[in-house]
């Protein structure tokens, strides 16, 4: 072998291995640099803990007044258009619903089953034959006699919340009022106390003539319910109850007048709508 292509080798290898270490080298250097600057920038996006907490959204703040809208006497003509209106606008409503008209006809047996299916109708005890179909005096005078008659409303038609309202009579019986608009009606409403029903009044009607026609116009009503919200003259400061009676909106002119009125109220922004189960006191 030539002395001189061994040493030549010998050079060529001393060679490839330096190079082989340095390359080595530059990569494990390259990597860890990499490495190092990898993981310095996924810190960086780490939120710092000890920052200001961001503050939780705020709700929005609930209407200072609430109006309770009521209707009596139902099922009837008007009680369909009334609960269309109602469902439409989303706005919760409390019926007084009167025993014996609920098995009247077909289609008042019909509609009472479709509010008890809609969930912005709450149902309501209003007695079964409606003070003996109005002899008011007859029916007051006999307290045992009236009890019996929301009793039989009660069962025939399922209703366990015990809220009621008598027939012709604007009295209260609940946890925080006590009012009685005729003081001969004290011992019946007393006796209905007694016997666990709650008895709910009203603040404001909305009036109707002897041809079922609306006296006032929304607009009208409104001025009313303003005056007594600034004067103070509801029976619980803040809420309002308003009776109305769903047979006028047989009609197309007041059906139209129910609806405007309750665009209008929504439109305003400061009020808010329950059912008479959230009246302030109420048993729930």
């Amino acid at each position: 072998m030539d002395p001189d292509s061994s040493e030549t080798e010998q050079v060529v290898s001393q060679i490839l291995r330096t190079s082989f270490i340095t390359v080595a080298f530059t990569a494990c250097t390259y990597y860890k640099t990499e490495s190092t600057v990898s993981i310095t920038a996924i810190s960086f996006a780490v939120p710092d803990s000890t920052g200001k907490a961001i503050p939780a959204p705020q709700l929005p703040a609930k209407k200072k007044k609430t109006i309770y809208l009521t209707f009596d006497d139902g099922p009837n003509k008007g009680t369909k258009k009334m609960m269309h209106i109602v469902t439409e606008e989303k706005v919760p409503v409390t019926l007084f619903i009167i025993g014996e008209h609920v098995y009247g006809s077909r289609e008042q047996t019909a509609t009472f089953d479709s509010l008890v299916a809609n969930s912005y109708v709450e149902i309501a005890n209003h007695s079964f034959t409606h003070a003996f179909h109005n002899k008011f005096a007859k029916f007051y005078a006999v307290p045992d006699s009236a009890v019996k008659d929301f009793m039989r409303c009660a069962d025939s038609l399922h209703l366990t919340a015990g809220i009621i309202r008598t027939p012709g009579r604007n009295i209260w019986r609940t946890p925080g009022i006590t009012s009685t608009d005729i003081k001969k009606a004290t011992a019946t409403a007393d006796s209905l106390q007694k016997n666990g029903f709650t008895e709910v009044g009203w603040d404001l009607e909305w009036h109707f003539t002897d041809s079922l026609t609306l006296k006032n116009t929304s607009d009208e009503l409104i001025a009313q319910i303003d005056s007594l919200f600034t004067n103070n003259k509801t029976k619980t400061p803040n809420h309002l109850v308003l009776l109305a009676h769903d047979q006028v909106y047989e009609d197309v002119a007041d059906s139209a007048e129910l609806h405007r009125f309750i665009i209008k109220l929504k439109a305003r922004d400061e009020f808010n709508f329950e059912m008479v189960s959230k009246y302030p006191g109420m048993k729930n």
